[in-house]
């Protein structure tokens, strides 16, 4: 395990998280690391992790607890819905009410990939995630290593930007932890980002 990149330490830092740091190949995701951080956002952790654009501050979408932690973390208005990213177009299916024909169309075109739609919710997803909004907004990231995450996870992972809220996404994991030391379970650190755009 190598040494975690330096930044500013957080006023808001939770001391009792892991604060981890995993350096993962951003070509060929390493299966021992990848697994780990599945089986920490499957109990609840916060796990950073790249995607194509910006880092992502992840936690399982089914668990109350970690959708408040991950607001908490990033100090986030929870009128602000939250992005949901998962690995296959039929995880899709289960948290939206409808899928029209043009979702279809853009999904075909561009998934995996930066596109961002926003459809009508399915009642199970959670009030937090959506701002209790009738919309959820999802993705299916191309990032080799988020793509490996919600492979093996096999549920959908809510993540918006692993920054503090209303400041600059980070597109590499210094980045990361400058914003959120001590906020987060574990940090996989894939390299600077190809986009750093949302």
């Amino acid at each position: 395990m190598s040494a975690p990149p330096k930044g500013s330490s957080n006023p808001r830092a939770d001391q009792s998280r892991l604060a981890e740091y995993r350096q993962v190949s951003a070509e060929s995701p390493q299966p021992d690391v990848i697994r780990y951080a599945a089986e920490l956002l499957d109990s609840g952790a916060l796990v950073a992790f790249p995607t194509e654009t910006v880092y992502g501050l992840g936690a399982r979408a089914s668990n109350p607890k970690a959708i408040s932690d991950v607001f908490l973390a990033k100090g986030r208005p929870l009128t602000d819905p939250l992005i949901l990213h998962v690995a296959r177009v039929e995880q899709v299916h289960e948290l939206v009410s409808e899928f029209p024909e043009a979702a279809a169309e853009l999904v075909a075109r561009f998934w995996p990939g930066p596109l961002t739609l926003v459809l009508p919710r399915h009642p199970d997803v959670l009030d937090l995630i959506t701002a209790s909004q009738p919309t959820v907004a999802v993705r299916i990231p191309s990032h080799p290593v988020a793509q490996a995450l919600l492979i093996e996870t096999g549920f959908a992972v809510a993540a918006p930007s692993a920054n503090r809220f209303g400041r600059i996404s980070p597109s590499s994991a210094a980045h990361v932890v400058s914003e959120l030391a001590g906020q987060y379970d574990l940090l996989l650190d894939g390299g600077p980002t190809t986009l750093g755009v949302e």
